[in-house]
């Protein structure tokens, strides 16, 4: 394919960029149009990987079939096979009618499966033969159907890493993986974050029929270094942010203007960031998001009762307060320093979160420049005063209490306060928690929690 072709693409399909990398996964996409190979297409969450099924799509010889667009995520585990495949009447509770699923009615075009990392495993085998022999059976049949559906597949997630924790088939990875196409993230683009900061700003100011916005050589260069974990999504949002917000200057946007914009960066791995990045401890074990925060909540738990108790005898029994403190001087050692070493601002609360080495021991990690002034975890900035004014009945009462507290308890408190201190901004608190939004969102209808 040459260069006016692609060209010619971009036009049709609104995209954006001179990026080789994007020009390369244009010019493949493209290329396997022609033909009924299954395609995956990885890259990060926003990035536009839906653009590329529409791609090849259009291309086809199936461009006058139905495309259709399917979220693996957002389909729930029981009714995902109904959806996909279809099922019989009395199938299952609620299955009052017979149902087309989506390889059925899609027959001739293409089913473009977003997100297919999130797929069940035994949806995962239904798939696999269709991809093998065009074969499906309906939910509650016996009889094989045929079928002639190109498949396309996109995720965000490391496939073979989920082949490795046994949640992904590895038969139908390589199978889904017949071709390739990579899709690179904002920050990997160079100066296209600047040719689509341009073209959200116009259409914004267009539409509402207001001055465009100006950037500054400063301004620039900080939209340019700034990475977009949210990639397209994120940089649309900002530019429209900025354009309504700042619309009444009659000057171009300075540095620290737009920077008040542009969201603390944030970690790019999803557990708690103060975890190791090998997500597990010495003996290989990998910790899903649930039993991170619950490990975190029971050394906590376990120092802090620890602490009591050994405060209690020191004061109860003040002859022997030097050689209970020598017999447990790694427990004193472990304390942190004040403030004094640590970045002014929320950030010195990370010295109260211990972080899980290969041994089970907590350590608390450096501070990072990373962080910025908002930590990824800074949901206990107020532990100094939760610990103030303690005295011995104190202790003793709450060292009784605390082993009565449950989990849950503690992690609907951990959740409130990170809502709290971030304006009840799901996205920002699920950062905070070091979760994903999703799971946030699940353990607010959980637990009953009034965001308002």
């Amino acid at each position: 394919m040459n260069n006016q072709e692609i060209q010619s693409v971009k036009q049709r399909f609104g995209i954006i960029g001179n990026a080789p990398a994007l020009n390369y996964a244009i010019n493949v996409a493209m290329q396997v149009s022609a033909t009924d190979l299954t395609v995956l297409i990885t890259g990060e969450s926003g990035s536009g990987k839906e653009s590329f099924s529409k791609i090849i799509h259009s291309l086809s010889a199936r461009k006058h079939g139905q495309f259709i667009a399917i979220n693996c995520g957002a389909i729930p585990e029981g009714t995902i096979d109904s959806e996909l495949f279809g099922h019989e009447k009395g199938s299952f509770t609620g299955a009052v009618d017979s149902r087309k699923g989506y390889f059925e009615t899609t027959n001739g075009g293409t089913i473009f499966l977003d997100e297919i990392g999130e797929m069940p495993l035994g949806t995962q085998a239904r798939l696999l033969r269709v991809l093998e022999n065009g074969e499906f059976i309906r939910v509650g049949s016996s009889k094989t159907q045929k079928t002639d559906v190109r498949v396309v597949a996109a995720t965000n997630v490391n496939l073979l890493d989920a082949v490795d924790k046994g949640k992904f088939r590895e038969d139908l990875y390589y199978r889904l993986n017949t071709v390739p196409i990579y899709v690179p993230p904002l920050r990997e683009r160079g100066t296209d974050i600047e040719l689509l900061f341009r073209k959200f700003t116009t259409d914004f100011a267009e539409r509402y029929r207001i001055k465009p916005l100006q950037l500054t050589e400063s301004a620039r260069q900080l939209l340019m270094s700034y990475p977009f974990p949210g990639n397209i999504r994120q940089l649309k949002n900002i530019a429209e942010q900025v354009s309504i917000l700042e619309s009444e200057l009659n000057k171009p946007i300075e540095a620290d203007t737009l920077a008040k914009y542009l969201p603390q960066q944030q970690p790019t791995n999803r557990t708690l960031a103060l975890f190791p990045q090998s997500h597990g401890n010495a003996n290989g074990e990998n910790f899903s998001e649930r039993e991170l925060l619950y490990k975190v909540l029971f050394d906590m738990r376990r120092d802090v009762n620890d602490l009591k108790k050994l405060v209690r005898d020191v004061l109860g029994n003040e002859q022997d307060g030097r050689q209970i403190l020598n017999n447990h001087k790694d427990l004193f050692d472990s304390i942190q320093p004040d403030s004094d070493h640590y970045p002014q601002g929320d950030n010195n609360v990370t010295r109260f979160l211990p972080a899980i080495n290969g041994s089970g021991r907590s350590e608390t990690p450096p501070p990072s420049e990373t962080y910025g002034s908002h930590p990824p975890v800074q949901i206990f900035d107020d532990v100094d005063q939760d610990i103030n004014d303690v005295t011995v009945e104190d202790v003793t009462h709450e060292t009784e209490e605390d082993d009565s507290l449950s989990l849950e308890r503690q992690e609907k408190e951990m959740i409130l306060k990170a809502l709290r201190r971030n304006n009840n901004k799901r996205k920002y608190a699920a950062q905070a928690l070091g979760i994903s939004e999703r799971t946030l969102y699940r353990k607010i209808k959980q637990y009953e929690i009034d965001e308002e």
